[in-house]
């Protein structure tokens, strides 16, 4: 059973904490062995709902997962450096963090600490903050006993992420704003101003052109079907969605993202990069190749490249080196398939490999932000185009009226 005690270390200090103990008693005379005074020793409810509102209810996006855990990790490891316990670094950092999710998962993270876990163990109830990758350099960290310098490659790890993550966003933005406001206005004047337009055209019963007529009968069509306009782009967006969470739905989706002109180069760019730097973590870490090649196949993100990741491994299992899966693929470039290859050589693979993914981070970058430099202008052009369309479809006929009446003059 689980029992919360409170007790008093040799130096005077308050230690509140839980233990898995058959009985009160058999707790108390293990947190003496310890070498503490305990004062009180009872049942514990253990932080059950906070667990489990840490588990399924996260009101953030992944984007502020990241970056939380790489705060967390970041001073984690300059604590540990400083010469802190693991168990009082982890309070502090605690008692530091607003009440929410996160805060519940690295209590949580602390109770298991308190129990005897091990710090790789102790993330293990949270996998949608530290994923399998973070737990497997955690414990290759403590088992080498080089677990500060694994935090600090860890942390590196996270804050190039979450960049890379913030620069994308940050570049989509006033595009999506631009495309949002787009469908905002064009329906707005094909339900409100184009029939004002219709009406007159017909009290004064002059001939329309193709383009006016061909906007009157959209503007009818949904000022009549509004119904129809509005649930099928919603259908149609929860079908894909359905269909995109199903593994045939996937690889049709990860096919698509690397055949799109411009944005498949930089989805091959990412992927690699993200590739690449988990690689380069793990190594650094003396995780054995397998496994690495095990955690960043799961990570990957993209069928095609978890494929290639899989060939990767076979490569190795019969004893040849990794770079031969990556020879003939169009997915890997043939500059960063010659430094894997080099690096195999010299026996600096995982030195070589982050130098490789801080390159590739950098130029994905710079095309993520030259590519919204160029779809904005275009996005503009297209909203200017369709806006003309419609005020010169929508004035034709009064000019046409107008050069009529002039011309029947005496």
């Amino acid at each position: 059973m689980k029992l919360a005690y409170k007790a008093y270390d040799h130096l005077g200090k308050a230690i509140d904490g839980t233990i898995e103990s058959p009985d009160v008693m058999a707790a108390a005379e293990a947190l003496r062995r310890k070498g503490l005074f305990v004062a009180q020793v009872e049942p514990s409810v253990a932080r059950a709902a906070p667990k489990r509102q840490g588990r399924l209810g996260l009101p953030f996006g992944r984007g502020r997962r990241i970056k939380n855990v790489a705060v967390f990790t970041r001073q984690l490891y300059v604590l540990l450096c400083s010469g802190t316990q693991l168990m009082e670094a982890i309070a502090a950092l605690e008692r530091q963090t607003k009440p929410g999710p996160w805060r519940d998962a690295v209590a949580t993270v602390r109770d298991r600490i308190e129990e005897g876990a091990s710090l790789s163990e102790a993330l293990k109830n949270y996998p949608e903050y530290f994923d399998s990758v973070y737990r497997s350099c955690v414990a290759a960290g403590e088992s080498s006993g080089y677990l500060a310098e694994m935090l600090d490659r860890l942390a590196t790890l996270k804050q190039k992420q979450l960049r890379i993550r913030n620069a994308v966003m940050g570049a989509l933005i006033y595009p999506s704003l631009l495309a949002l406001v787009a469908l905002t206005i064009f329906p707005m004047l094909l339900v409100f101003v184009v029939p004002r337009f219709a009406s007159l055209f017909a009290s004064l019963d002059v001939p329309l052109p193709s383009s006016t007529a061909f906007l009157v009968g959209v503007s009818a069509l949904l000022r009549h079907y509004w119904w129809a306009a509005l649930s099928l782009p919603v259908m149609a967006v929860g079908a894909l969605a359905m269909f995109v969470r199903t593994p045939r739905g996937q690889r049709w989706r990860d096919t698509v993202m690397l055949r799109l002109p411009s944005v498949g180069g930089i989805t091959r760019n990412l992927a690699t990069a993200r590739i690449v730097r988990l690689m380069a973590v793990l190594m650094e870490g003396h995780v054995p190749v397998l496994e690495s090649l095990q955690f960043v196949r799961q990570a990957a993100g993209n069928v095609h490249y978890a494929e290639l990741i899989s060939r990767a491994e076979d490569h190795v299992l019969k004893g040849e080196p990794i770079s031969l899966a990556f020879a003939d693929s169009n997915l890997i470039s043939p500059s960063v398939h010659e430094a894997i290859r080099s690096g195999e050589q010299s026996g600096r693979l995982d030195s070589l490999l982050s130098n490789v993914a801080d390159f590739l981070d950098e130029e994905n970058e710079v095309v993520v932000r030259s590519l919204a430099s160029i779809v904005e202008p275009c996005i503009l052009i297209i909203m200017g185009v369709l806006v003309g369309f419609i005020a010169v479809s929508m004035f034709m006929p009064l000019f046409d009226l107008t050069s009529m009446t002039q011309g029947g003059r005496p």
